[in-house]
């Protein structure tokens, strides 16, 4: 249910569940979490999806046995955030839930104009994975942010590109088109130099 696409320097990791909203599961989220930490010596990694969604967040049937408070999402997401080569989330849809985590540690992220973002984590009674937050507020601020967390907001891409929760709006077809493309300069750079600008930028 991930596929993975070692391209020279650049892997590209596909959550591959359309049939189910790509809504992740315990051995998924224990994949990813791994395929991030052995993407270690890559220099980029896009993270995307298949189908019209992203990602629609936890399985529901594993979420009620307990994947929903899991520490898998937590390290899942500092294992995405502590990559040393540049990472792009291309989301190829709607993004909810749980899954927004590993969205909000790539350091930059491209959505089609049809992607709706929502995080409805108080609704269904449990805390957002102690990251998020932080990494949502110092994208759009601590007001957006509870805007989406705690007002149970949905918004569309456009409203997300103003935000600052996505960089770029592209379209479907050329959705990993335009992800590798930026990735090109960051691979053709000196590697420690590369790091030392991502580590600049904070």
């Amino acid at each position: 249910m991930i596929t993975l696409d070692r391209e020279s320097d650049v892997w590209t990791v596909t959550l591959n569940r359309p049939d189910k909203a790509n809504a992740l599961t315990e051995e998924m989220l224990t994949e990813l979490r791994d395929v991030m930490h052995a993407a270690a010596g890559a220099r980029a990694v896009i993270l995307t999806g298949t189908g019209k969604v992203f990602s629609a967040g936890a399985d529901l049937d594993a979420a009620r046995a307990g994947l929903a408070t899991s520490p898998l999402w937590e390290e899942l997401s500092m294992a995405v955030a502590a990559l040393p080569g540049l990472s792009i989330a291309a989301l190829n849809g709607t993004l909810a839930g749980g899954a927004m985590g590993m969205a909000l540690a790539c350091d930059m992220r491209i959505s089609v104009a049809t992607a709706r973002f929502f995080y409805p984590v108080m609704k269904l009674g449990f805390l957002p994975q102690p990251s998020d937050p932080k990494r949502m507020a110092a994208l759009i601020g601590p007001a957006r942010t509870k805007l989406i967390l705690m007002g149970g907001q949905k918004i569309d891409a456009e409203e997300a590109l103003r935000f600052g929760l996505i960089d770029r709006i592209v379209p479907p077809e050329d959705l990993i088109t335009q992800a590798l493309a930026l990735t090109i300069d960051t691979v053709a750079a000196q590697p420690d130099l590369a790091g030392q600008i991502k580590d600049m930028c904070g």
